[in-house]
């Protein structure tokens, strides 16, 4: 009678419902920790395949050690390059410094206008900053923005035009504000773009039309990193929220061969930490004036105004003491 029982106790345990719960928990656990171990391999993997070492070094010469991004303020570098296939070679088409401060959560973007006439270090003249890449690649570029600014670039993200594109179109598009009507023409990589005025999602071509064209700006060189900016600005956004596991891959397969780095894969998840901080993004711009040499269009750089940049991305890593907080402090002691 007892062993009657218990196996009727044990039959009514295994109804077809419980089965179905723990096969569905089963499969639900396998995917997630399939799906995971599938993300995680896939950054690694990539992150190897594009990581890049310079030549100074693991740290800045204008550092004593390397930062730690997930504590220390930090900085990058973005290159973007004009070409195509695979090459990041040539010049700099788009030069943006970033700052990050941990302890805020805040970000600085400084647009640095591709013709600024500036000393090319380890060519011991001076010429258009962009040159710098196609003399002597990230090394070259780096050691010209350290330079110019007085401050340490940590890291730097180098990209075609082809991983820009495909980035984009992995993530759905970016959202801009188009401040004007324009046409840009650039036959070898998207043809003839008319973008209209007004608040609109770009695709990947539609991009890089919109960050590239300057003649019809009439702020010129300015206008268009100002645009630049806005279009970083929002693939990180679009970046921060992607979470579809259908187009990661492809997202990832973008960078591979399109994108240079000396970030490791802990350094980029280090920074996932500012992905709920994007509001605090404060963008600095560079003052200056149009100029000719020889027939040649340069942009020469406003030394107050370079020396003012200077100071604010010295203080937003934490390089030097705020002046404001150094004066408050100061009179409070006279009391």
């Amino acid at each position: 009678m007892t062993q009657s029982r218990i196996k009727r106790r044990k039959q009514r345990k295994r109804t077809p419902f419980k089965r179905f719960l723990k096969v569905t928990s089963l499969t639900l656990l396998t995917l997630i920790a399939v799906t995971g171990g599938y993300l995680f391999w896939k950054v690694n993997e990539v992150s190897q395949s594009a990581q890049v070492d310079l030549d100074r070094g693991e740290h800045s010469d204008y550092r004593d050690e390397a930062v730690n991004p997930n504590s220390d303020p930090f900085s990058v570098l973005i290159l973007g390059l004009d070409t195509r296939d695979g090459d990041l070679s040539g010049i700099s088409d788009a030069m943006v410094l970033a700052t990050f401060n941990p302890e805020d959560g805040s970000i600085k973007m400084l647009n640095i206008p591709r013709d600024s006439r500036v000393e090319i270090v380890g060519r011991d003249r001076t010429d258009k900053i962009n040159h710098a890449h196609a003399f002597g690649g990230v090394d070259m570029s780096i050691a010209t923005v350290e330079n110019l600014l007085n401050i340490p670039v940590d890291y730097f993200v180098s990209l075609n035009f082809d991983a820009f594109m495909k980035i984009i179109n992995e993530l759905g598009g970016v959202e801009v504000d188009v401040p004007m009507t324009f046409t840009e023409t650039d036959n070898a990589t998207y043809g003839t773009i008319t973008l209209e005025e007004g608040r609109q999602t770009l695709n990947g071509e539609e991009a890089l039309a919109y960050v590239r064209m300057r003649k019809s700006d009439p702020q010129g060189d300015l206008g268009r990193g100002e645009r630049q900016k806005e279009v970083i600005e929002s693939v990180v956004r679009e970046a921060a929220s992607f979470s579809s596991i259908t187009r990661f891959g492809p997202l990832m397969d973008a960078l591979e061969g399109n994108l240079y780095t000396n970030m490791s894969f802990n350094n980029v998840l280090g920074m996932h930490s500012y992905a709920n901080d994007l509001d605090q993004i404060d963008s600095l711009s560079l003052d200056g004036t149009n100029s000719r040499d020889g027939g040649i269009y340069y942009y020469i750089l406003n030394e107050e105004s370079v020396a003012d940049t200077s100071s604010r991305l010295r203080t937003h890593l934490e390089l030097e003491e705020n002046n404001e907080t150094a004066e408050s402090e100061s009179t409070s002691s006279e009391y």
